[in-house]
Order: C-alpha cells, then sequence, then structure tokens
C-alpha cells in the first residue's frame, strides 16, 4: 500500500509546570502525522517524544519526518529504526487508525497526577470529585524527610479505599528508597492504613537495576520500573535479567505497537500503561493498547487531562491546516 504523507509539529504550555526529580517541564511538543491511502482513506498518528526519559529527541524526529518522501509504503512504516521509539509508535499508529484494533471499551479506569509536593494535599478532592480512586504522587523532588512528612498528611487526608502511587522518576538514593519501603511497610504492619500504596515507581536511576531487583524482593510494598522500560528494548533487557514485577509502559515512547503486543502477549507480563502527555491522537492509540494488554486490574495513568486547557481549538486549526 502507498500512502500520501504529511505532518505538522506543534506546542502545547502546560497550565501549570509539571515538577519531576527531571527538573520542571512547561511546554509539550511534538508532531502530528497524517497519512492517506489509495482509497482516500486517512490516518492520524503523534510522535511526542521525551528524550530524557529514553526516546530520540523532537528534532531528531522532525529531522526524520523531513527526509521522508511524500508517499510511503507498508514497508517503510515497518522498519523505522529502534533509535526512534516514538517515531515507530506515531507512523504505526497512523497505519492501524480507524482499523479493528481500535475498538476501545468503556471500562478503562484512570488514576490521576497529583502535582509534588504540598500541593497534592489540596488537588486530590478536585481529582476525587471527577471519579479518580487512584493517585499518583511525585516524590524524590524536595528533601526525604518534608517529603515524608507530606506523605504523612496526604494518607490521613485522602479517602479510605483509594490507591495511591509514589513515583520517584530516577530521583532517590538507596538509602532513600530503603526509607520509603521500610515506612510504607511499617504503615502497612502497623494497621495505620485505609488506603492502598499500590507501588513506589522508578526509585533508582536506570543504572541501577540490580539494587531495584534486590529491594523488589526484600520488602512487601511492591517497585514499578519505569524509565528503567522506556523502550521495548528496555523492556526486554529487564524481563531477560528477571524482572518480575510492575511494568510502567509509555505506548507513546515504548516503540512499536504490533512488537510490543508480541511481548506482551508472550510474556504476560503485569503492566501499567502511562501518558506521555501525548494530544488525543496518540492517546486513542495507547488506551487501546492498554485496553488490549492491562492485566490485573491496574488503573492507567491517563489522568492528565487537568495539566491542559481543551485542546479542541487550537488542535482543530492544525487539522485543518492539513
Amino acid at each position: 500500500m502507498i500512502y500520501r504523507f504529511q505532518f505538522r509539529s506543534y506546542r502545547r504550555k502546560f497550565v501549570r509546570s509539571l515538577t519531576t526529580n527531571h527538573g520542571k517541564w512547561d511546554i509539550r511538543e511534538g508532531i502530528i502525522l497524517r497519512l492517506t491511502d489509495e482509497t482516500l482513506r486517512v490516518g492520524w498518528g503523534e510522535i511526542a517524544p521525551i528524550s530524557w526519559f529514553g526516546s530520540e529527541t523532537l528534532e531528531q524526529a522532525l529531522d526524520f519526518c523531513r527526509q521522508l518522501p511524500e508517499e510511503i509504503t507498508d514497508e517503510m512504516i515497518f522498519s523505522i529504526a529502534d533509535e526512534l521509539p516514538a517515531c515507530q509508535f506515531g507512523f504505526e499508529s497512523a497505519y492501524e487508525w480507524g482499523s479493528e484494533f481500535f475498538s476501545i471499551p468503556n471500562t478503562q479506569f484512570f488514576s490521576g497526577l497529583l502535582p509534588a509536593g504540598e500541593a497534592a494535599l489540596n488537588q486530590w478532592e478536585t481529582l476525587w470529585q471527577q471519579g479518580y480512586r487512584t493517585f499518583k504522587w511525585k516524590i524524590g523532588v524536595d528533601a526525604i524527610a518534608n517529603e515524608l512528612k507530606i506523605f504523612e498528611s496526604l494518607i490521613h487526608t485522602l479517602p479510605a479505599f483509594t490507591k495511591l502511587r509514589l513515583d520517584a522518576n530516577g530521583g532517590l538514593s538507596y538509602e532513600e528508597t530503603n526509607l520509603w519501603l521500610r515506612t510504607c511497610d511499617n504503615l502497612k504492619a502497623n494497621g495505620e492504613l485505609t488506603l492502598e500504596i499500590e507501588f513506589i515507581e522508578q526509585p533508582l536511576p536506570v543504572e541501577q537495576f540490580q539494587q531495584m531487583l534486590e529491594l523488589s524482593r526484600s520488602y512487601e510494598t511492591a517497585i514499578a520500573l519505569d524509565e528503567s522500560v522506556a523502550t521495548l528494548r528496555q523492556l526486554a533487557a529487564c524481563y531477560q535479567q528477571g524482572w518480575r514485577g510492575i511494568f510502567v509502559i509509555k505506548p507513546g515512547i515504548v516503540g512499536s505497537p504490533s512488537r510490543l503486543r508480541k511481548f506482551c502477549h508472550q510474556h504476560e507480563i503485569d503492566t501499567v500503561f502511562s501518558s506521555v502527555f501525548e494530544t488525543a491522537i496518540a492517546r486513542k492509540a495507547s488506551l487501546q493498547l492498554a485496553a488490549e494488554l492491562s492485566r490485573n486490574n491496574r488503573a492507567i495513568g491517563f489522568g492528565i487531562d487537568h495539566f491542559f486547557e481543551q485542546e479542541e481549538t487550537w488542535f482543530q486549526s492544525l487539522w485543518n491546516d492539513l
């Protein structure tokens, strides 16, 4: 099949800066793709890289798009290099758009992303009223003593039977990770929790995989890998090295959707699918993958709409431009 290929770059400003261990993020940039086949069927895709998380840079993605001809083929789509995982996702999503794969059920449930620091104590109630029952809170941003105080307030403020995820983005030391895990285990053992600490996400940097593997076997509180499994290549490597815990998968940067399906079906891994702050284009494809491949009834990490203004206006103008 031959497709007419078009693309446009975009910039979206966050309503408030997103603060993580990687720093502050103010503007989300990406690329919208459009493929038109010989029957004039249109497929939309999105390239939404996060270079500091393990994907290609936006400039590398733009360079790739610029060097492509106006007409491309299936073979070109499925031969994109592994060094361009966000491009793999974007082009394959456009290829699949409107096909039988996109029948998203209404049974998805989401985790809401809380802001770092004390702001979480005020933000959770708004998300609760919107229907969220699982929350993610960023840690490893401030001094651990301060974060543990806020954490104590948070767990006694959140309603009973909610779930809380603690996301360090690789920002903790080995000693700090032990302290967080020990604190969570002790709270549970002492019967002080009315909610569930679901897991601590990526407590240590990527290069400290073995330490995370060791810690995952030493505490009852679960650890989830995120930055360590940003791409399919990394995901497979961690599995081969013995990780059987939780894998946080960001479809927008993990790579080829078809290869991801194959890996997940083959190994039946415990997954949590998560956003890369994409637009509705990539979100549609990502949610479909989550619907197909999620196991163990875990909430998916797409509760991020409150970080952006409504996208319809600017997005419609981009579509019209194409």
